[in-house]
């Protein structure tokens, strides 16, 4: 068995560091790039929205370097996200590839003991005892955890930091090194230097940045290449950016969920404007535009694939948001025909707004 899984922001690493603890064989996809999307967009059918076309690249890319089984989320919620590991089994198979899928998904759809039965699927072939199999899942979501917190605060800080383009430089390097490292003690090691280094990154306290937070369908929210790296782009300008949704994000929900105490805050936040579960992240993504206008941030950038039905509904909510907190929210609906050119006149445009703002209430004040 030699286990692949599709790109989605930082899970790589805490993928790595799980298997090498667990001594089990895998492949990380080469990093999401114009030609995954070309391949996974040649292969799965038109009306598929862009992180299923995305991740089919990631496989084909996979299993030519000898990849035979898939770990992929799984979601039994009202979106087409449910079938995803169907509908790619069956398209994988059409084209010939005879992949086993490992479905990780929440207790609460699929019971604990099922759950458990997957994740035994994982470290099939580890030759770790039951206590060090669960050392290795629990280190795994320390670095996911780490690594999480690494990215917020480069993020955060850039519209502070004194020399432009530190945080940014950081951040890439911590990522790049990352992949060094061999065993989960050196890469919490590694992560935590990068902590600390970030935390003495000299700042400008005399700046007051454009604060945006970053919302919307978790795939493209979180997977710098299906949102044309936004949050690098922002970083560049000079923005600070937040971003709730993360893959330590999606662990602590995952847990939480069977208990119905996950996300509390983000409910009662979206309860006004979206008091249900609709499927996806549209609650969450309503949950947290109310949040960033409470937390003092300047506007929200709403992303999501075409064709989104959760989030399509959450667009048409959030303009009331808008108007009801003088709150400017911006919506990106990116696919493969996205062009670059177009989607950064519209950040910039924007982010001009903000500032425009902005610089009309200081000089009230």
């Amino acid at each position: 068995m030699k286990i692949t899984f599709p790109h989605m922001g930082n899970v790589y690493i805490a993928a790595k560091t799980l298997f090498d603890d667990l001594g089990v064989e895998y492949v990380i996809p080469p990093q999401t790039s114009k030609a995954s999307l070309e391949l996974g967009s040649l292969h799965s059918p038109e009306e598929m929205c862009l992180p299923f076309k995305i991740m089919i690249g990631n496989y084909i890319h996979a299993i030519e370097n000898g990849a035979d089984t898939v770990i992929i989320t799984g979601s039994c919620g009202p979106c087409r996200f449910g079938e995803y590991c169907e509908l790619q089994m069956n398209l994988l198979n059409r084209l010939g590839y005879n992949l086993d899928f490992i479905v990780i998904d929440s207790p609460g759809d699929i019971g604990l003991k099922e759950l458990v039965t997957r994740l035994g699927k994982v470290s099939t072939g580890s030759m770790c005892n039951r206590m060090d199999k669960l050392k290795a899942v629990l280190t795994a979501v320390k670095v996911v955890n780490l690594i999480d917190e690494v990215e917020a605060k480069a993020r955060y800080l850039a519209g502070f930091e004194a020399n432009k383009g530190e945080c940014k430089k950081l951040l890439n390097e911590c990522k790049n090194k990352a992949m060094d490292c061999n065993n989960g003690k050196t890469m919490i090691e590694h992560l935590k230097k990068y902590i600390d280094k970030l935390n003495v990154v000299k700042l400008d306290h005399s700046k007051e940045p454009i604060k945006i937070s970053i919302i919307g369908e978790i795939y493209t929210v979180i997977e710098p290449f299906s949102n044309l790296y936004i949050e690098d782009k922002l970083m560049d300008y000079g923005i600070s950016t937040k971003r709730t949704l993360t893959p330590s994000w999606w662990v602590k929900n995952l847990v939480l969920s069977p208990t119905n105490m996950n996300q509390l805050e983000i409910k009662r936040k979206a309860k006004e404007y979206l008091p249900y579960m609709i499927g996806g992240h549209a609650r969450e993504c309503i949950g947290e535009a109310v949040l960033a206008h409470e937390e003092g941030f300047d506007g929200a950038i709403q992303i999501f694939p075409m064709g989104c039905m959760p989030e399509i509904v959450s667009k048409a909510i959030l303009p009331k948001i808008s108007k009801d907190k003088d709150f400017p929210i911006l919506t990106l609906v990116v696919d493969e025909m996205t062009g670059e050119a177009g989607y950064v006149t519209r950040i910039e445009a924007f982010v001009d707004l903000l500032e425009r703002r902005k610089n009309h209430v200081l000089s009230r004040c």
